[in-house]
């Protein structure tokens, strides 16, 4: 078993990583720029060590800094949470050429499913469903016109490598392909560092599916149910919910297969999710795989009573699941909704400053990941999440009462926030009545 952790992360992931291995007798070393000395994370773990000063570049995403850190503390694992460099598969690499066990699938498995032109090759030749497209990617404009035509219009345009809604348009003919392609493609290099664009058929008015995957060393792979993810902007998820009120069992039984095979198809380790658009009329296709743990992991914990971090631990050690499909079972309905610092009044601006107060909530069936505090300086150099807010009923109509209730208590002054907003989401009637798909927020935008 894993003896000491190093957590390459921050914020509240770093929080629920340090709890996880406390409860588990591990001991954790937090790593933490020269913004983030009086952050949670670097109070709470047993060893802390600042890596550098606060831009990313040269503390949490520094790979020679943070391997040093991991070996001057003795620490024998790193966990990457999500973001920075959890789907870097040259960290990873550097971390297997150190002895350094790294808490997530092999190097090799983050390169081949971080290539999403050679992802849908691998899913299409493993039978699992596909947005009609190229099975190439594109270089040049002209390269994209004669693929656009093969995945027939409207068509998405995608960063073949990347993630997070960059180096992504929408060209609904001919005639708009080129400026959208041209865009797409230096917003892509620009961020990724790689112009290859994915083309592929866009699907209108779908919902964002995705499934909790894990796997061990032995070939066993179970999924934990769906996540729908539909609520976002810009790509950006803000409230997401499980199971998914859209999917009928006999629907929901083969969205969730799909996902065990396409894990299987990669020998994926560890924890994962594979996400899939859902058409409204019930088809499905296969988008891409996350080699992480996900933000939005608290509601299939709810739901199915699995704690992930420890799985992904237990499997990074060389453990066996110690649990068949047949032994997962969902039970009840989990919403998670994600508090942000920024200003949903003014283009949803980041804002960073001082919280001079904050209250989070509890209770029955109500759960808080943050790392906030009152007096907290919140930097302007990362995300600006604060906290997630996640709830679990018998219900789905009880999970949304318990969620709009606990929102409703959360205070936090000093900064603005969008509380509020995301209030005013739950209570939407089209949330409330299940009637969403990925275009409700700027429907909702259209409303205002």
């Amino acid at each position: 078993m894993i003896k000491k952790v190093l957590i390459a992360n921050r914020g509240e992931i770093a929080v629920r990583i340090i709890r996880a291995c406390r409860e588990m007798g591990i001991q954790t070393v937090a790593v933490c720029s020269e913004a983030d000395k009086n952050a949670l994370h670097a109070m709470l773990a047993d060893q802390t060590i600042c890596i550098g000063p606060a831009p990313s570049s040269e503390s949490y995403l520094n790979i020679g800094r943070i391997i040093s850190a991991t070996m001057t503390s003795g620490a024998d694992a790193i966990h990457p949470g999500f973001g920075f460099l959890s789907e870097d598969a040259k960290f990873a690499r550097i971390c297997e050429r150190c002895n350094i066990t790294f808490i997530g699938p092999s190097s090799a498995m983050i390169a081949s499913s971080g290539n999403k032109a050679h992802a849908k090759k691998t899913m299409i030749d493993a039978g699992v469903p596909t947005i009609p497209g190229s099975a190439e990617a594109a270089t040049s404009v002209a390269d994209g016109l004669r693929l656009a035509d093969i995945a027939t219009y409207p068509v998405m345009i995608k960063a073949a490598l990347g993630g997070g809604g960059k180096g992504m348009r929408v060209a609904r003919n001919k005639e708009t392909f080129e400026q959208a392609f041209l865009t797409a493609q230096t917003e892509a290099k620009n961020a990724f560092g790689d112009g290859s664009m994915y083309i592929e058929h866009y699907v209108e008015h779908p919902k964002h599916i995705e499934v909790q995957i894990l796997a061990d060393k032995f070939g066993n792979v179970v999924h934990l149910g769906e996540r729908d993810c539909s609520i976002q902007r810009n790509h950006q998820k803000l409230i997401e919910e499980t199971p998914c009120k859209a999917l009928s069992e006999e629907k929901r039984n083969e969205i969730c297969e799909a996902a065990v095979k396409a894990a299987k198809a990669v020998h994926y380790e560890n924890a994962g999710t594979v996400e899939f658009l859902l058409e409204p009329s019930g088809n499905f296709y296969f988008m891409e795989m996350n080699t992480r743990i996900q933000v939005e992991h608290p509601i299939t914990e709810w739901v199915t009573g699995i704690d992930l971090i420890k799985e992904q631990i237990r499997v990074a050690s060389g453990e066996a699941l110690d649990f068949t499909q047949d032994d997962i079972k969902i039970s009840g309905h989990s919403i998670e909704v994600r508090i942000n610092a920024e200003d949903p009044d003014h283009k949803f601006r980041p804002c960073p400053g001082k919280i001079e107060s904050v209250y989070l909530p509890g209770g029955k069936g109500v759960r808080i990941d943050s790392a906030v505090y009152s007096g907290l300086e919140i930097p302007p150099y990362y995300d600006s999440m604060l906290a997630k807010l996640s709830v679990w009923a018998p219900t789905r109509e009880e999970a949304i009462k318990k969620a709009q209730t606990a929102l409703g208590e959360v205070i936090i002054t000093g900064i603005k926030n969008n509380v509020d907003y995301q209030y005013g989401i739950l209570n939407h009637p089209d949330f409330v009545n299940g009637n969403t798909d990925i275009d409700f927020i700027e429907k909702l935008s259209r409303e205002k």
